[in-house]
């Protein structure tokens, strides 16, 4: 490869990571800026002050940063151990194309409307506006999302491995924690982060069923973007997209470790 190719290659990758790079940057530094006003191009002051406000807010960042991540754990654990079993039951059954088909259903709708439709089931039961009834809601998604993902997993070299280990002796606890378990680890972590990212980006069905008393981070974000408050909303769309890039980073790292 020449030089001239090389320094070309180098400057189109810059310029892409530039690009994909720059709305996050520009969120950063309207995150850090006071008076901010067209035309002016650049801020003219920029201080940390906004971040200690941010926190002291009535429906404060800390609040909605820490549900948004129990949130998502919730909905990620719950819908990736319930769909790694059930996509099992569901592969191995007879009637597998049709149970398949159900996990679909949710699929067939957006959140929205879905949300409206369950609203007036999930008042009657007393879960709305409650965390409890936003997990039973965004796990009709992920769930769904979970048995599909698992399906290919449970095929027939993995059905030969059950049989081989129960041959030799192992009890079913044995056999997922030393045959099954082990060969699945990266599906599960894959799945989990699907699934976790499902719940943290959630936003509609969130409003409908948190009837506006459950403030996760994207819940604010509309919140502080309709009150036209761009700084706080800047703020919390940083918060936003942290765990995606974190998670983005360990996967790449995994990757890299495991030579994949």
């Amino acid at each position: 490869m020449s030089n001239q190719h090389r320094i070309f290659q180098n400057a189109l990758v810059a310029a892409v990571g530039m690009l994909f790079a720059a709305p996050m940057l520009y969120l950063l530094l309207l995150s850090f800026a006071e008076g901010w006003t067209f035309p002016h191009l650049f801020p003219p002051r920029v201080s940390a002050g906004l971040w200690e406000t941010m926190w002291g807010r009535e429906q404060g960042l800390v609040g909605g940063l820490l549900l948004s991540i129990l949130l998502s754990v919730v909905v990620a654990v719950g819908s990736t151990s319930v769909g790694f079993l059930a996509a099992r039951y569901v592969s191995y059954h007879r009637w597998r194309r049709g149970l398949l088909f159900l996990s679909y259903i949710p699929f067939v709708m957006s959140p929205v409307v879905l949300g409206a439709c369950i609203h007036v089931v999930f008042i009657r039961l007393g879960l709305v506006g409650t965390v409890a009834g936003v997990v039973i809601a965004q796990l009709m998604f992920a769930l769904g999302f979970a048995v599909i993902f698992f399906v290919s997993f449970w095929n027939a070299e993995r059905k030969s491995l059950e049989e081989a280990a129960r041959m030799l002796g192992a009890t079913t606890p044995q056999t997922y924690s030393r045959v099954l378990l082990p060969i699945s680890r990266q599906p599960l972590l894959l799945c989990f982060l699907q699934t976790f990212l499902f719940s943290w980006f959630q936003y509609g069905l969130t409003l409908i069923i948190g009837g506006g008393k459950i403030t996760t981070l994207p819940v604010l974000v509309y919140l502080y973007t309709g009150e036209a408050n761009i700084y706080y909303a800047a703020g919390a769309s940083i918060l936003l997209m942290l765990p995606p890039l974190v998670m983005l980073w360990g996967n790449r790292a995994m990757a890299v470790r495991f030579g994949r």
